[in-house]
């Protein structure tokens, strides 16, 4: 490929929409240009990327034994309403009606469509294992799509469904698809760490998620130092302990105090000095048409998703000052567990507080010696928090630490969810009518792009891996007028071309620093430079792209060399 003929459009500035470094690099080297908050379209390089990522999963896909189809993005309602999504999924489904009126959506995953499709033409135990798959476009609309390719609106992505008879099938598909996606991520060559993961609004109950590591991820995640456990910091489980240093003592009288203008948990250790961990704080949320509160510690983050899922709730919204003022009478700083107009869960640290502080439910006013059974019981005390780094390990007695990863793949194992509801069943080998048991495997083929980028790059561009690079090799003649380097350059290029090798010639009249600056910009692996002084020597310079300095190659051995190099 010649660059003189590549539609390539390069920026120099960075795009003023652009947020973060995938999707500034992404603009600037014409990978990407944007149709409509959320919407892409792929330009060749970015193509060329894709493409190849969607071969590496399709490979592992079919040695595990998955079958390529392909389904209708555009969805029945009624298929949503009998797994009993439509209403839940909310307002990220695009929905549309046909000329008839008919309600549909655009498809954001696909459970339904195959459940469907199996239970049409699959009746025997005799017909199972299978594993569907397809890669396509999904459309979600996001509230507020952002971060480029991260959050987008419409994406690429892979999806496989297990179908199996029992839970041991299940299994063995799931292993199959988790030994995959680590074979996928690692010819990828992209550091990734798998982590247990909430299974929201596709359900079932386990589930993983493939992170690629990267410090500007948007998921926290949590491992231990001493053994295997890692999760999203959404499932992490936290173990309960008692602050260091705590003894037990004895229980005091419950007291109000007179806290004029504190609202927040600072305010209280100032006005009462009180230390941090003896101070529990009741955040109340709308919970499918109800006020609930939750109580933690003050120095602790409630966890949404496992409240959410503790209720069992379709919408959980935290409820604002105006609301609260409104519904309760008073202000949310002054909220508390203590006579409560609303239900209460409890944390599982705290019960190990002894004689706390909180809100009284009156403005201006606190409690203290407060305790749980004595003053205030809770609807349920379990797992409310976010882990943190120092946490205990909830497997070992290691302790956990923090980093943070971008999701790339997420495995589930959904049971009969889909089946069962959906009435997809199959006869086993006793003639008996049993649901499928499922499975479904998604991996986010441009989300997976923008994440090789947001770990591979520095302040010249992007640095690609080479199995997903665009081209492997640039070569850039430093001056297109001078024959004797242009003779050289098209002889390697065709030289390389037979040996397989994807190779761009950068044959475009412009200064050689402008070449140099586009090549790293747009993140080829190797550069090859023809220059006069080099070529008196008969040599010519490769450069890795990962590496700051090039090196003098005989021009009889450039060909080699590079593939050496690309371990071709």
């Amino acid at each position: 490929m010649k660059s003189s003929e590549l539609f390539n459009p390069t920026l120099r500035e960075v795009p003023s929409e652009a947020e973060i470094l995938s999707h500034q690099l992404l603009l600037r080297g014409g990978f990407i240009r944007k149709t409509s908050g959320g919407v892409y379209s792929y330009l060749p390089l970015a193509f060329r990327v894709l493409s190849k990522i969607m071969n590496i999963v399709r490979e592992e896909m079919n040695r595990a034994g998955g079958q390529e189809l392909i389904m209708p993005i555009i969805q029945p309602a009624e298929l949503w309403q009998e797994s009993g999504r439509w209403d839940v999924y909310g307002e990220e489904m695009f929905r549309l009606k046909d000329r008839h009126n008919r309600p549909f959506a655009l498809g954001p995953t696909h459970e339904e469509i195959i459940t469907t499709l199996v239970n049409q033409d699959v009746h025997s135990y005799r017909d199972l294992p299978l594993l569907l798959y397809q890669i396509q476009n999904k459309y979600r609309d996001e509230i507020r799509p952002r971060f480029g390719l991260m959050r987008g609106r419409e994406f690429i992505m892979k999806d496989l469904y297990s179908f199996d008879m029992d839970q041991a099938g299940l299994d063995l598909s799931y292993t199959k698809m988790y030994d995959a996606y680590n074979r996928i991520f690692a010819r990828l060559n992209l550091k990734y760490r798998v982590v247990e993961a909430d299974s929201g609004a596709i359900g079932g109950n386990e589930s993983h998620e493939f992170m690629v590591l990267a410090e500007t991820g948007e998921a926290e995640i949590v491992y231990c130092d001493k053994c295997s456990y890692a999760a999203n910091v959404e499932k992490a489980e936290c173990s309960p302990e008692e602050p260091a240093g705590v003894v037990r003592v004895e229980l005091k009288t419950v007291e109000k105090v007179h806290t004029p203008g504190v609202r927040t948990v600072e305010d209280v250790m100032e006005k009462l000095a009180e230390p941090v961990h003896n101070i529990a704080k009741t955040l109340i949320y709308w919970a499918d048409g109800e006020y609930v509160g939750a109580v933690i510690r003050g120095d602790r983050e409630l966890n949404e998703i496992k409240f959410k899922n503790l209720l069992g709730c379709n919408d959980l919204i935290i409820a604002d000052e105006n609301q609260v003022r409104e519904a309760l009478g008073v202000s949310v700083g002054s909220l508390g567990p203590v006579g409560a107009g609303f239900k209460v869960y409890a944390d599982l640290e705290i019960p190990a507080m002894q004689n706390l502080v909180c809100g009284a439910n009156q403005d201006d006013y606190h409690l203290i010696n407060v305790n749980l059974g004595r003053d205030f019981v809770p609807e349920m005390i379990a797992d409310l928090r976010n882990a943190i780094k120092g946490d205990k390990c909830p497997v070992c007695t290691g302790g956990l630490d923090t980093t943070r990863g971008i999701e790339v793949g997420h495995i589930f194992k959904l049971g009969i969810k889909y089946s069962q509801s959906m009435k997809a069943t199959f006869l086993d080998n006793s003639g008996q009518e049993r649901p499928f048991i499922m499975g479904c495997y998604g991996i986010g083929v441009s989300r997976t792009m923008a994440a090789a980028v947001e770990q591979n790059n520095d302040e010249n561009g992007i640095i690609w891996p080479i199995p997903i690079a665009p081209y492997q090799v640039i070569i850039v003649p430093v001056n297109t007028k001078k024959s004797d380097q242009m003779d050289l350059a098209w002889s390697l290029y065709e030289q390389l071309l037979a040996q397989g090798i994807e190779v761009i010639i950068d044959d475009r009249d412009e200064r050689a620093g402008v070449k140099f600056k586009d090549a790293d910009l747009i993140g080829i692996p190797l550069r090859i430079t023809i220059g006069p002084k080099a070529l008196q020597e008969n040599k010519v310079e490769i450069k890795k792209r990962w590496e700051k300095d090039p090196v003098l190659v005989a021009v009889d051995r450039a060909v080699d060399e590079t593939a050496h190099i690309l371990k071709l």
